[in-house]
């Protein structure tokens, strides 16, 4: 025989899944780089935040140094036609949401080097950008990010860089800014040096927001703002929760190991105690099975009971088997042994034996044959009644085959008195089962030396059933032998032929059909009580 294979064993099939169930969201949140998108969306919202302030503190300086500025419709740059459709319908609200997502958003190359500008610089811009230029630096401290103005042709005038009086119009987004369209892009960020400390202000991601937008005055564009930082690596965010992480990952394991210990007590160990049981009745004990004292979940009571239910009934079947081999095998052993004394009788003295002699023990072996043919016959019966299974479609008419039967028996000498009117009621059985039920009780009441027999037909209305009575006018049951009426091999009438299988096959008959068989109370001879349901209702 093959070795058997391992098998993975439920307690760690239960801590695999839980564990699973553990990490698939931490995969998750790796494969989409979500909590990336919230740290670079955070970064540009940051930004904005800055760009509107700058603009707003450029507007106010260009007032106050340069007031004559605001009425002249000539000075700056006109928006873009798109921008000015937009800056019509709503003058006073121009909200910019963060919109970055790396899942979406491609990077751009690293930003490309500042140019000489092709014209100098706007005076009126130079002057602002000098007033701005020490609260650029000073906001850089506490904010980190770059900064730069450029007046409306793309020449820095105040930044936190070394690129003043540079010109930004290399810059897509600066370009993009002086048309009148805020823009925010990522892009590559290249740098040399070791990867900084997790608790470094630096930071080590390869990637950097930038965000620039028009300054406007009325609907003319007069300078722009262009602002970069570099968002907080996910290593740095981490690093600075790892005790809470730590603390977390620790209750997330201790619940895992908890669910599982749960799992463990409610699953595992309720089918430990029926593999138990199971495998002592395997090694031959019988009762062990019986329904578990703490199955803690109600699937497993079930699991209990019918595994219960089904050893019983296997234990109750066994037995059956049991008792039926060891009377079948004396039922039988009795007419074989006269049929072999016979033979052996016939082969030493069939000689000097007399006609009469001969044709005696002949016949003895012709009786025997005979019961064993009766045997057979009925255990035949037996074992097809055992296993039959009803059928809804199956109908017979009851007043119908009992006036066929009465005219059957009274042709062959018995007398079969039927009690009319009869109901017409039809039972959910075929005739030829209708038909074997209500013969084998005739025959048993002849064998038992009836020579009349009553049978009355009642309907049952409240419980949708027919009741058939069969009584006979024999010598009846004596009390010590009522309880064993329907034994296999019980019969009272085995010099008349009897087998004691009979009403055996009338009971599995009548059991397999829903029905239910009685004995019930008589003054003379035997009377039998047959239930049987209508057609339409099984009665259970």
């Amino acid at each position: 025989m093959a070795a058997a294979r391992p098998r993975l064993k439920l307690r760690y099939l239960l801590l695999a899944v839980n564990l699973t169930v553990l990490w698939l969201p931490l995969l998750g949140l790796e494969a989409l780089r979500l909590y990336d998108s919230a740290l670079v969306r955070q970064t540009e919202s940051e930004l904005i935040a800055q760009s509107a302030f700058v603009a707003a503190s450029y507007r106010a300086a260009l007032t106050r140094l340069a007031p004559h500025l605001m009425a002249d419709p000539g000075y700056g740059v006109p928006l873009a036609a798109p921008w000015r459709e937009q800056y019509d319908r709503e003058p006073r609200w121009r909200p910019r949401p963060a919109r970055l997502d790396l899942a979406e958003e491609p990077a751009s190359p690293p930003p490309p080097e500042t140019v000489e500008p092709s014209a100098p610089a706007d005076p009126y811009a130079q002057v602002v950008g000098q007033e701005l230029q020490t609260l650029l630096q000073d906001a850089q401290v506490m904010t980190l990010a770059g900064i730069a103005v450029t007046d409306a042709q793309g020449t820095v005038v105040a930044t936190t860089g070394p690129s003043l009086g540079r010109s930004l119009t290399a810059f897509d987004e600066v370009r993009r800014a002086l048309t009148g369209e805020p823009v925010s892009l990522l892009r590559q960020r290249i740098s040399d040096q070791q990867p900084p400390a997790v608790d470094s202000i630096s930071r080590g991601t390869p990637l950097r927001v930038f965000v620039a937008a028009p300054i406007l005055q009325g609907e003319r564009i007069v300078a722009a703002v262009l602002l970069w930082r570099t968002p907080i690596p996910l290593s740095q965010v981490l690093h600075g929760k790892r005790y809470h992480l730590l603390l977390a990952a620790v209750l997330l394991l201790g619940t895992v190991a908890l669910m599982s210990l749960f799992t463990a007590l409610t699953v595992v160990r309720p089918l430990q105690a029926l593999v138990r049981q199971a495998q002592r009745v395997t090694a031959g004990e019988k009762g062990v099975v019986a329904p578990l004292a703490h199955p803690i979940t109600q699937e497993m009571a079930d699991l209990s009971q019918a595994i219960t239910t089904m050893a019983r009934h296997l234990e109750q079947r066994a037995d059956y088997i049991r008792s039926f081999a060891s009377e079948m095998s004396h039922e039988f052993k009795t007419p074989l042994a006269a049929i072999r004394g016979a033979v052996e009788l016939l082969r030493d003295h069939l000689d000097t034996m007399t006609a009469a002699e001969r044709d005696r023990f002949l016949g003895n072996l012709d009786q025997d044959a005979a019961r064993l043919e009766r045997l057979v016959r009925r255990v035949l019966e037996l074992a097809h009644a055992d296993v039959m299974q009803a059928s809804a479609m199956d109908r017979t008419e009851v007043a119908v085959l009992v006036r066929y039967l009465a005219a059957r028996y009274m042709d062959a000498g018995f007398k079969v008195t039927v009690m009319e009117p009869l109901p017409a009621v039809a039972v959910a059985m075929t005739e030829d089962v209708l038909e074997s039920i209500l013969s084998n009780v005739l025959d048993n009441a002849r064998q038992h030396g009836g020579d009349v027999a009553t049978v009355a037909v009642t309907r049952l209305a409240p419980e949708s059933a027919v009741l058939i009575e069969i009584s006979d006018n024999g010598p009846g049951i004596s009390a010590a032998n009522v309880a064993r009426v329907f034994e296999p091999f019980f019969t009272t009438a085995r010099r008349q032929g009897g087998t004691g299988l009979g009403l055996a096959v009338v009971k599995s008959l009548v059991t397999a059909h829903g029905g239910s068989i009685e004995l019930g109370e008589s003054a003379a001879g035997v009377r039998l009580r047959i239930r049987l349901p209508l057609v339409g209702r099984m009665i259970g």
